[in-house]
């Protein structure tokens, strides 16, 4: 079975494409390298002083990720690679027709757009979201969401069927992240982060042997939506208040939490 990947150019998605190549035919990788066009305002950089200060931990564990990932995988494997500014663009189109790939992997770029998911393939186009659908979807952090809205129950990954929307395609499989709670918010990425990478390759795995899976989210649940134009000062002092609580917490209660989505997971 031959594997194409679509992911964004960062050093937890170069782990992901080293991680699928030693196991699977992974035939070529297009990466998309975004260009940054936010703004600087006055009240950005006042909050981002403020958040320097007393919220340090968010931004270390976001860098700490990566530097996780970079220590042990300098490159991405030795197989074909384009890299874009735009997944959606020709190139990245005309790369991946010309790979004839049985199954297309997402993971970490922008919405995809009706001309690449038009592109043929035999099993279709797989997509990661680092969040447990349909309960929590969007960005930019799902598992940051679930902690600044005490949802610590519904921390964990999804892979799906890829479609137009946000996290909202058809269930392939989706698993809780078990997470000790007394640890850094760094250390809490890290778990969920190789748990994602294992669940993708369960997946495939799954995909290669024969087998199907294809789960509608409403079947389960309507969800929520989370943006990442609301991720604001605010949620961000929740994350870290609430991780502080969360280590207090009785293990009976976030068991408690945890059964009742296991009642409706797939």
């Amino acid at each position: 079975m031959k594997i194409l990947l679509w992911i964004g150019n960062e050093p937890n998605q170069k782990a992901l494409a080293n991680k699928l190549a030693e196991k699977f035919n992974v035939v070529g990788v297009i990466t998309e390298t975004r260009t940054s066009k936010r703004k600087i305002t006055p009240n950005k950089i006042i909050n981002s002083v403020f958040e320097k200060i007393f919220l340090s931990s968010i931004n270390k564990s976001w860098w700490g990720l990566h530097a996780y990932y970079n220590k042990k995988y300098k490159n991405y494997p030795n197989v074909k690679r384009l890299d874009v500014e735009n997944i959606n663009s020709i190139e990245a189109y005309d790369f991946t027709v010309e790979q004839t790939p049985d199954l297309i992997v997402v993971s970490g770029t922008r919405l995809i757009k009706d001309k690449m998911l038009s592109v043929e393939s035999k099993h279709g186009i797989l997509n990661l979201h680092t969040g447990l659908s349909p309960y929590i979807k969007g960005g930019p952090n799902c598992t940051n969401w679930c902690i600044a809205t005490k949802q610590f129950h519904l921390v964990g990954n999804t892979i799906m069927w890829i479609d137009e929307g946000i996290d909202s395609g058809n269930i392939l499989t989706t698993q809780q992240t078990e997470i000790d709670w007394k640890k850094s918010l760094l250390d809490i990425h890290i778990n969920v982060m190789e748990h994602a990478h294992q669940l993708y390759e369960k997946a495939i795995q799954f995909i290669q042997l024969g087998g199907t899976s294809n789960v509608s989210q409403a079947d389960i649940c309507e969800g929520k939506t989370y943006y990442t134009k609301d991720w604001k000062l605010k949620q961000k002092i929740d994350l870290v208040r609430n991780l502080r609580k969360v280590r207090y917490t009785p293990i009976s209660v976030l068991k408690k939490q945890s059964d009742i989505v296991h009642k409706v997971i797939v």
